[in-house]
């Protein structure tokens, strides 16, 4: 079984919760159960399905599963596939509440430092008057109470907090120091697939901290970028979170992606990052078309996300489904049903314009992966012409 990394190895910066011996070792713990998950247990659900819950279901209807569904009829009961299941979930229960455990005890000093790294800035701008809309502020998005936008008292940052320490651990580490894989892939893809592309103004929707924000910075040193976000404790946290890297000039403004309020034509390239699952169809419709509205001509939209369903079997098909049914993620299903490429066309895009693709990073020798996931990320998007 490949070793997850271990979650002292998480990149520090001065808004990170510290832990101590015992934090780490729940952490540490989580990453391993979710790696012998997905490389011990995985494949005994495969086998069951395929000797029992495959057969029976023959038996019983007279032809071969077809559709996601038929698989789930297929193992409903099975053994394995519960013992799976149930174990998955607790993972996710235990990863919320060791992050909740080591943030919570240190949510004021937090707070504070929130405060005093963001003191001063115009780049952090917050609208207190802003509806947040029902599937951000009506949810406890991967088991996370309270979800995103979600503030016990004014100024803070628990939520985030608590995200940013669980993600390392969920992942194995397998998202790189800075849980930023999804940023540096994209970056990777534009410089391979169009290296003269230079945007001078980026749009990151969605960005919740910025994790994925900031290799955009990296790579495009000249460009502006404004990164939104409905949630404000996320942005209150990022924009902290980028100024202790040394990163000050990214803006972190709180803002409907749907409907933002930027002028339209004003950027190079409008991106997302495994933000359109946590939303709604009216709204990814919405954000499409958002995105036409902001570009300037010889503009890109792209959007990165997990690979749609049909691009796997029907066992695999149910297992990718587990998140919609099992982890407080009412979109995720849908989402991967649907086809982005005909959302984008139906928003007002060109047609031979758009496109899918894939965007990863190299990853280094040894270097762990993310449990069961694809190595590379799918894209979505399209060219304003």
């Amino acid at each position: 079984m490949q070793t997850p990394k271990a979650w002292t190895d998480r990149g520090q910066h001065a808004l990170m919760a510290q832990g101590g011996h015992d934090d780490a070792a729940r952490f540490n713990a989580i990453s391993s159960l979710n790696a012998f998950l997905s490389t011990r247990i995985m494949p005994t659900v495969k086998a069951a399905y395929e000797h029992r819950g495959r057969q029976g279901f023959r038996l019983r209807h007279g032809r071969d599963v077809e559709a996601l569904e038929d698989v789930g009829e297929a193992l409903a009961g099975d053994p394995a596939y519960q013992a799976w299941s149930t174990l998955r979930r607790n993972t996710m229960e235990m990863r919320q509440q060791a992050g909740r455990a080591l943030v919570l005890r240190q949510a004021d000093a937090l707070a504070a430092r929130a405060a005093s790294l963001n003191a001063g800035s115009d780049r952090l701008q917050l609208d207190p008057g802003l509806d947040v809309p029902g599937y951000v502020a009506g949810g406890d998005q991967h088991l996370m109470p309270g979800g995103y936008a979600t503030e016990l008292f004014p100024g803070d940052v628990s939520n985030p907090a608590n995200y940013d320490a669980g993600i390392f651990a969920t992942l194995g580490g397998g998202a790189g120091p800075w849980s930023d894989l999804a940023g540096r892939s994209l970056v990777a893809w534009l410089k391979a697939a169009h290296p003269s592309f230079r945007p001078r103004r980026i749009l990151d929707m969605g960005c919740g901290m910025g994790h994925n924000t900031l290799p955009l910075r990296a790579a495009y040193p000249d460009a502006e970028i404004i990164a939104i976000d409905v949630a404000a404790p996320m942005l209150r946290y990022g924009h902290a979170r980028a100024r202790s890297l040394g990163v000050t000039d990214i803006t972190f403004r709180q803002a409907d992606a749907t409907r933002t309020g930027l002028a339209a034509g004003s950027f190079d390239l409008v991106f997302t990052t495994m933000v359109l699952h946590e939303t709604s169809r009216e709204a990814v419709d919405a954000m499409f078309a958002e995105a036409l509205r902001l570009l300037s001509p010889g503009g890109l939209t792209i959007h990165l996300e997990q690979p749609p369903y049909r691009q796997f079997g029907s066992f695999e098909q149910f297992m990718r489904d587990w998140d919609g049914r099992n982890n407080n993620e009412p979109f995720w299903s849908e989402l991967h049903r649907m086809s982005l490429p005909d959302a984008l066309v139906a928003a007002g895009f060109d047609r031979a314009e758009v496109f899918e693709s894939e965007a990863g990073e190299p990853r280094a020798p040894g270097q762990a992966e993310d449990f069961g996931r694809a190595p590379k990320w799918y894209t979505a998007g399209a060219w304003r012409r």
